[in-house]
């Protein structure tokens, strides 16, 4: 099968002046699937690891049981699932098994009951030994992990099953309710076992998470993904960031004099993901160039294929017409304005842990303006409040930090339809 991937670049500008200076250039590279592959589903080896520790009573609890049950009304009768709870103890009220198989399972969930304290390790160290006896190449293996709150004394043991997830190529996708919880360590978590995490504010919003979770498993169908840019000699690299599904700094390695690598990982059978390059180019004479070429290498493992590949060109027209220098692409700038945004929000929270009052204030500010810019009123508002909180009491409270944590990395889930 050729072409299982669509490789598009869309540059920020079409035409750079000609000078005698270095010119800043941004290239959006979009991985997409072709048709057959967005249809494809994957079959699931899932394991749910969910805290019913004390501070879950109430309507915690309740929408999580109603998120259970949505979650499984998505999955295939053949799907492998289990369920582990854990408060300061854990326990395994549904071994993995095909869904069809789980008999009862939907009073077990109703069944569940909030009452003690934290131990997040126990709960995932049985969900993860669940999944791991499933375990299939051709399956998307995957851990849902939620909590509420801290755990405690426990956080290395956490991160060590979490590297050892990685390694076994079973990614944790960590959640974190409400506000007193770690967002240091789920992020790790995510992190390390090459999964990821996220906020749920609220309640009400462990539904729509938990389905989105299931979904996103079931269209991961592209793996092991990488970039390589092969760029022509004078240009050069300066940052790579991902703008979806989420905005990350993903970094690169240089492999070669002119080449760097990135590894993309998982690619939504539906989405895909879209790279943002930071490009130096070098001074030319006028004329249209090639200034570098991308390439995605994947796997498809339920077309059982290995390193397949798509390549595409990256191009741009040097010239002396200062009014063609002058024009630029306004959804490509839009997302440049969103990932600045979420870089200065980012520094912003590094600054605060560091003790720096003042440069983290000042960073929160300008990731207000830019925010309210973009028109995200909600996200400024809470850049501008916890700028605030800094000044009067030299810390961020609790939950503007994740606020702005999380939801600055979702600026770009809708990234404009760059064909019209």
């Amino acid at each position: 099968m050729a072409d299982q991937l669509r490789l598009t670049t869309t540059l920020n500008k079409a035409y750079v002046p000609v000078t005698s200076t270095q010119q800043l250039i941004y290239a959006l590279i979009e991985v997409i699937p072709n048709e057959i592959i967005s249809a494809t589903r994957m079959q699931v080896n899932f394991g749910f690891v969910l805290d019913h520790s004390g501070s879950m009573r109430g309507a915690k609890i309740e929408r999580l049981k109603e998120a259970m049950a949505l979650a499984l009304s998505k999955m295939a009768p053949q799907d492998m699932v289990s369920v582990t709870i854990f408060n300061d103890n854990a326990q395994v009220i549904a071994k993995q098994a095909p869904l069809a198989d789980q008999k009862g399972l939907a009073d077990k969930i109703q069944g569940m009951r909030a009452g003690g304290g934290t131990q997040m390790s126990r709960g995932m160290s049985l969900g993860l030994r669940e999944v791991y006896h499933s375990f299939n190449e051709r399956y998307a293996n995957q851990l849902l992990l939620l909590t509420d709150g801290q755990t405690y004394g426990d956080e290395s043991q956490c991160l060590k099953l979490a590297k050892e997830a990685g390694e076994h190529k079973i990614p944790i996708q960590a959640l974190g309710l409400g506000d007193d919880w770690n967002e240091d360590l789920l992020d790790e978590i995510g992190k390390l076992s090459t999964g990821g995490s996220d906020l749920v504010a609220a309640p009400d919003e462990i539904v729509p998470l938990f389905t989105q979770t299931v979904e996103r498993s079931q269209k991961a169908v592209v793996r092991n993904a990488q970039m390589v840019l092969r760029l022509v000699s004078g240009v050069v690299p300066r940052q790579v960031w991902q703008v979806t599904p989420v905005i990350a700094n993903l970094g690169y390695t240089p492999i070669a004099e002119q080449d760097i690598q990135t590894q993309l990982g998982e690619l939504d059978a539906e989405q895909g993901k879209a790279i943002l390059v930071e490009l130096l180019l070098p001074q030319r004479r006028p004329g249209r160039y090639r200034i570098a070429q991308a390439q995605v290498t994947y796997d498809l493992p339920t077309e059982g294929i290995t390193d397949a590949s798509s390549r595409s060109d990256i191009l741009v027209e040097y010239t002396t017409d200062a009014q063609q220098a002058k024009q630029y692409n306004p959804d490509i700038m839009n997302l440049i304005e969103k990932v600045t945004a979420f870089k200065l929000q980012t520094r912003a929270l590094d600054e605060a842990r560091m003790g720096n009052v003042a440069g983290a204030t000042q960073k929160l500010r300008a990731a207000a303006t830019r925010l309210l810019e973009l028109g995200e009123t909600d996200l400024a508002e809470a850049a501008q409040q916890e700028a605030e909180n800094l000044e009067q009491s030299g810390q961020m409270s609790a939950s503007g930090t994740k606020k702005l944590r999380y939801q600055t990395r979702k600026l770009t889930q809708k990234l404009p339809d760059l064909s019209e």
